[in-house]
């Protein structure tokens, strides 16, 4: 992508932050909010409206591109099918945190991320508080753009012993046995915590901020961004059983930290 692109890409983000989701942000009515498979898994009239301005957005900015979002999977009118074929496609996450805006909690972000042949070309995660947006081009390193333009690259932390690891652990989507095997392992880490943001949990791991996260569910909207995100600030992610992490790949499980020594480290103490 050129330096304008990047650009394009960022403003499109925060316009449509400003302009369909804060506006709705603690609005909620009680028609708003429902729930897709399940309990822990809502949608609301801001993810949707959201979504459409972003897949308006990126449709004009790139025409010859295809653009598919969570909120269009879930209603059947767009497919994951779609990320194996030839073709640049974009993914949306509209509302990555959607359990917090609802919640009328601060934390949640906005993710595209551009996918061609299996691999993550660009991600993007947009802060609409901060007004600051992470991002990283294959090849070309991890950054964090600042409302007035202003940028710094972003790195991982530097590798740390287990017991000294803090970091983030979604354990909530994991099956036994493995859910028990975890849980029975976390205090081997020196703290952990779960936002329900993997938004804002990637751009603290590319940042520096904490050393390991763990996800179990590997939707690509959710993810595709960060993995790529984290990668380009010099971290080493690998799913549970030691491969890599592809777009089209929805299952297995992803631990992420600074480097390679520091994987095997953390997935004897939480996985093995």
């Amino acid at each position: 992508m050129t330096a304008a692109e990047v650009s394009a890409v960022i403003a499109l983000l925060r316009e449509v932050a400003q302009t369909e989701i804060l506006p709705r942000f603690k609005r909620l009515g009680p028609g708003d909010i429902r729930t897709k498979a399940g309990p822990l898994d809502p949608v609301t009239v801001a993810d949707e409206a959201a979504e459409l301005a972003l897949n308006a957005g990126l449709r004009a900015l790139f025409p010859s591109d295809d653009v598919i979002g969570e909120e269009a999977v879930a209603a059947g009118t767009a497919t994951l099918a779609r990320l194996a074929r030839p073709g640049r496609v974009w993914v949306l996450d509209p509302i990555d945190g959607t359990a917090n805006f609802a919640a009328e909690l601060p934390l949640f972000g906005v993710m595209a991320a551009l996918v061609e042949a299996d691999e993550t070309l660009a991600g993007f995660i947009y802060d609409p508080f901060g007004d600051d947006c992470a991002y990283a081009l294959a090849g070309q390193g991890a950054f964090l753009r600042a409302a007035d333009g202003g940028e710094r690259r972003l790195a991982v932390a530097a590798p740390v012993p287990v017991t000294q690891m803090v970091g983030s652990m979604s354990w909530r989507y994991m099956e036994e046995p493995l859910r028990s095997h975890v849980l029975h392992r976390l205090d081997r880490l020196a703290a952990v915590t779960d936002y329900r943001c993997a938004a804002h949990q990637y751009r603290m791991l590319a940042a520096g901020h904490c050393h390991v996260q763990m996800f179990r569910k590997l939707l690509p909207w959710d993810h595709a961004a960060g993995v790529l995100l984290h990668r380009e600030a010099g971290g080493y992610a690998r799913r549970f059983d030691g491969s890599a992490y592809r777009p089209t790949t929805t299952g297995g499980g992803l631990l992420l930290t600074p480097d390679a020594a520091s994987w095997d480290a953390a997935a004897a103490a939480l996985l093995r």
